[in-house]
């Protein structure tokens, strides 16, 4: 069982990172760059957006990554290095760059960006800022690296956990960033993972698409998916454990130590969507499979009407039967009820597909609460899913009405 701890991507043995302003964003004060360094090659996995439009820098991470191993990443906020003709000669340059200061072979060194799709990134001011930001990495720095890698997001998302594998104590860490323009389709906005556990790195990459399906496949804001999504893992097995080269029990602990870890980052991530008053989790119960569960779980989550209602404490149950409606999953609409839970309390709404009578203050005030639950029983088999989101606001429309400029 995973232990919450203080921490973030740092917390795992081994680990360091730094966050600066170098000059990338208009902002003159916000951290607009970071490094995240391991103090020996890692094993290293990776999923990426399945957008058409792929960002140069997922491009030259997928290429450096053809070993399964790693040492660092280099992130920058401000410009996502997208579209633009000079994209893969940037991305590589901030490699070389991040390698030269750290002393590392720039193949280990991993690239990611986040922010105006368009524009050609400038080297210069990463060039001046590089030498500092790595003499700055430290165990401390992962609160910066976390602010750094932050574009319309209102609060750093950083979690750690502790989890015991073959009797030895190993840690997980993690930060992310993303509040608009999240649909994920294999990854999230930006998201990095670091554990100091031993575990081959084939074996990581199965884990990270095994959680990934879960987790960060199961969240959406806006239903855009993002040109530079990516979630990209490093393991260094500073913590000594054995190494888990199969399926065994101290793998199956690190999968659900992962799962835990990435859940949470969806929630932070879900409740700092843009302009976003409520976390939205959606929980689909008794679905013929669970790619039915997952799909209807999404369709719930994504409905703008839905959301617009969660956001008025509207208790429009028929907005949940309509997405459940057009989903395209299997599903047998005269055997579904929905119920809205909250802190406040519970109240089912509807009951073998159809409305039943239920207090509307009571309803109101279930759905007054900053984190939602709506939930789905079906009586179609026994499987199930979560999908996390947040309501639609107002201000949605004013942060990206004026985004670019």
């Amino acid at each position: 069982m995973a232990i919450r701890i203080d921490g973030g991507v740092t917390a795992p043995k081994g680990f360091t990172a730094a966050g600066v302003h170098c000059g990338i964003r208009r902002n003159r004060t916000k951290r607009d760059l970071a490094l995240i360094v391991s103090d020996r090659p890692a094993s290293a996995a990776a999923v990426y957006t399945q957008n058409l439009v792929k960002g140069a820098p997922l491009t030259v991470t997928k290429a450096h990554l053809e070993n399964g191993i790693a040492q660092a990443i280099v992130v920058n906020s401000g410009i996502a290095n997208t579209c633009a003709a000079d994209g893969i000669e940037k991305a590589e340059a901030m490699c070389a760059l991040a390698a030269d200061a750290l002393h590392l072979p720039v193949n280990d060194v991993l690239v990611a960006s986040t922010g105006v799709i368009g524009p050609s990134i400038v080297l210069d001011p990463i060039e001046a800022a590089m030498p500092a930001l790595a003499a700055a990495v430290s165990k401390e720095g992962g609160t910066d690296a976390a602010e750094a890698i932050m574009t319309t997001d209102t609060v750093k998302k950083e979690f750690a956990f502790r989890v015991t594998l073959g009797g030895v104590d190993c840690t997980l860490g993690g930060i992310a960033k993303g509040s608009g323009m999240i649909a994920p389709n294999m990854a999230t906005m930006l998201c990095f993972l670091t554990t100091d556990a031993a575990i081959d790195s084939a074996l990581l990459d199965a884990a990270l698409h095994e959680v990934v399906g879960d987790t960060f496949n199961m969240l959406s804001v806006d239903g855009d998916t993002s040109t530079n999504d990516n979630v990209i893992l490093m393991a260094n097995g500073a913590a000594g454990n054995a190494v888990i080269t199969e399926k065994n029990e101290d793998y199956a602990a690190f999968v659900e130590a992962l799962h835990t870890l990435c859940a949470d980052l969806c929630r932070r991530l879900a409740k700092d969507g843009e302009g976003a008053t409520k976390l939205l989790e959606t929980k689909v119960y008794g679905a013929k499979s669970v790619e039915d569960a997952r799909t209807i779980a999404r369709s719930v989550n994504r409905s703008s009407l839905l959301k617009a209602a969660m956001f008025g404490a509207d208790a429009n149950w028929g907005r949940v039967l309509c997405a459940i409606g057009y989903s395209g999953a299997d599903v047998d609409v005269k055997g579904v009820k929905v119920s809205f839970l909250s802190k406040a309390g519970s109240v089912t709404v509807c009951e073998n597909g159809a409305g039943i009578v239920f207090d509307e203050d009571v309803a109101k005030t279930v759905l007054t609460e900053d984190e939602i639950v709506i939930e789905i029983c079906l009586s179609d088999g026994d499987a199930k899913a979560t999908a996390y989101g947040c309501d639609l606001t107002y201000d949605y429309v004013k942060i990206n009405g004026d985004y670019r400029t």
